[in-house]
C-alpha cells in the first residue's frame, strides 16, 4: 500500500492525487506546487515504497502494480469517485496507467517530465545493480545532472539539497525495483487508447524524458496538449512550482464528472419537484443527511431523470405506479404535484392510479386516491 501525504486539507474539495520521480519524497517534490495552486482541490501526493514516508518494499512490482495502489488509495479517500491526477516521471507513467487501466476513474491528467517509454532497459538493469551494491549514494551525483537544469542548484540551493537528501534516504533495494518496473514500461503503442483529457508538461533541457516523448504523448491520445517549460529539466514541479501550478489550475480548472452530473442533478430536480420543495430541503440538510442528498441528485435525478430514453411524463407515471406499489406514501404526495408539472391531467393521474388498482391491489390504489385528490385539490 502506497503512503500519502496531504498537501492541501480541503476534503470537500475535488481530489487531485500527485505522483512521485524516483529517488524523491511527495513533500519535496511536489510540496511547494501544491500549495501554489488557486484551484481548490483535496490535494494528496504519494510515496514510492522506500521513498519519503514510504514502507520499504516487500517484493517486486511493475508500474500497473502501482497504478492499482493509487486506485485503491483514491478508493480510501473518495470510494468510486472519479479523481484528477498529476504525476513527474515514474509518476507520470502511473498515470498513463491509471488512464488505460482505469478510464472511468481518471477524470484528466497532468503528465509531467515523463513518457510512454523511459530511457533503456539495459539502463535500469544496470542502475538497479549499482544501487543494490553501492547504495543511493553512488546516484546522487547523476541525480544532480539529470534532474536540474544547471545553475538551478546554485540558484536555489535548498530546494535542490532537499530533493538530494530524499534521495540519500531512500531505501537502496525499493529503489533498485523502481528501476525494474520502469525496465519493463512500455505503453508508447497504447496511447491511442487514452480519453480523457491529457496535458503533457515537459523540460526544455530534460534528458532523461526530453520533449519528443510528451510530445508523441500529447499527439497520439485523444485529448491532448503539449507545453514545453523552458529552463527546466526533469523535476519541474519543484524547479518552477508557480509555472506548473498555473498549469494544473488551467488543466484542473473545471467540475469533476460527478460534479457535472450533481449540477445536471439538481437542475432537474427543481423542473420536476419545483423551487420550493427542493429549497425546503436543501436548507433541512445536516451533517448526518448530506451525502444522502448528494447521493439521490446526482444518481436518481442527475443519472436517472436526465436519460434521453424516455419523456419526464412517461417516467412520472411509471414512479406513481412503484410509489403505490410499495405504499411510500409521502413521496407519492410529492410525486403526484411532479406529475403534474411533467405535464399529466388530472384525468391521466386518475388513469394511472386505476390501473394501479389492478396490478397493485386495491387498499394500495383506495389510499392513492386520497392522495391525490387531496394534492389535486390544493390548487
Amino acid at each position: 500500500m502506497l503512503t500519502p501525504s496531504v498537501l492541501v486539507d480541503a476534503p470537500d474539495r475535488p481530489l487531485l492525487l500527485l505522483g512521485p520521480s524516483l529517488g524523491t519524497s511527495a513533500e519535496t517534490l511536489w510540496g511547494r506546487c501544491a500549495r501554489l495552486l488557486k484551484s481548490r482541490h483535496h490535494v494528496v501526493a504519494w510515496d514510492l515504497p522506500g521513498h519519503g514516508r514510504g514502507a520499504p518494499a516487500a517484493g517486486a512490482f511493475s508500474v500497473a502494480d502501482l497504478a492499482r495502489d493509487v486506485l485503491a488509495l483514491a478508493d480510501e479517500i473518495r470510494p468510486g469517485e472519479p479523481f484528477r491526477y498529476a504525476g513527474d516521471s515514474v509518476g507520470g507513467a502511473v498515470g498513463l496507467q491509471l488512464l488505460l487501466d482505469a478510464p472511468k476513474r481518471v477524470e484528466s491528467a497532468a503528465l509531467i517530465c515523463t513518457g510512454a517509454k523511459i530511457g533503456e532497459a539495459a539502463g535500469w538493469r544496470q542502475r538497479a545493480e549499482t544501487v543494490r551494491a553501492e547504495g543511493t549514494h553512488a546516484v546522487v551525483a547523476g541525480s544532480l545532472q539529470r534532474w536540474f537544469a544547471p545553475h538551478f542548484p546554485r540558484q536555489h540551493p535548498a530546494v535542490a539539497g532537499a530533493l538530494l537528501d530524499a534521495l540519500r534516504a531512500t531505501d537502496p533495494e525499493s529503489y533498485a525495483l523502481t528501476c525494474e518496473a520502469l525496465a519493463a514500461f512500455d505503453v508508447r503503442e497504447r496511447l491511442g487508447e487514452i480519453t480523457a483529457p491529457v496535458l503533457a508538461v515537459a523540460g526544455a533541457v530534460d534528458q532523461p524524458t526530453p520533449p519528443e516523448g510528451l510530445a508523441r504523448i500529447a499527439a497520439e491520445v485523444r485529448d491532448g496538449r503539449l507545453v514545453v517549460l523552458e529552463g527546466v529539466a526533469h523535476l519541474a514541479p519543484a524547479e518552477q512550482p508557480d509555472a506548473v501550478a498555473a498549469l494544473l489550475d488551467e488543466h484542473f480548472g473545471g467540475p469533476t464528472t460527478i460534479e457535472r452530473v450533481r449540477e445536471a442533478g439538481m437542475s432537474v430536480r427543481r423542473q420536476v419537484l419545483g423551487d420550493e420543495h427542493v429549497d425546503r430541503a436543501v436548507a433541512g440538510t445536516t451533517p448526518f443527511t448530506r451525502d444522502f442528498q448528494e447521493l439521490i441528485t446526482a444518481y436518481a435525478w442527475g443519472e436517472i431523470w436526465t436519460r434521453p430514453g424516455l419523456d419526464r411524463r412517461s417516467r412520472s407515471m411509471i414512479t406513481l405506479t412503484a410509489l403505490v406499489a410499495l405504499g411510500h406514501q409521502e413521496e407519492l404526495a410529492m410525486h403526484v404535484r411532479a406529475a403534474r408539472r411533467n405535464g399529466l391531467t388530472d384525468d391521466e393521474i386518475k388513469e394511472v392510479l386505476l390501473q394501479t388498482a389492478i396490478y397493485c391491489g386495491v387498499p394500495a390504489a383506495n389510499t392513492a386516491f386520497r392522495i391525490a385528490a387531496r394534492v389535486l385539490g390544493e390548487s
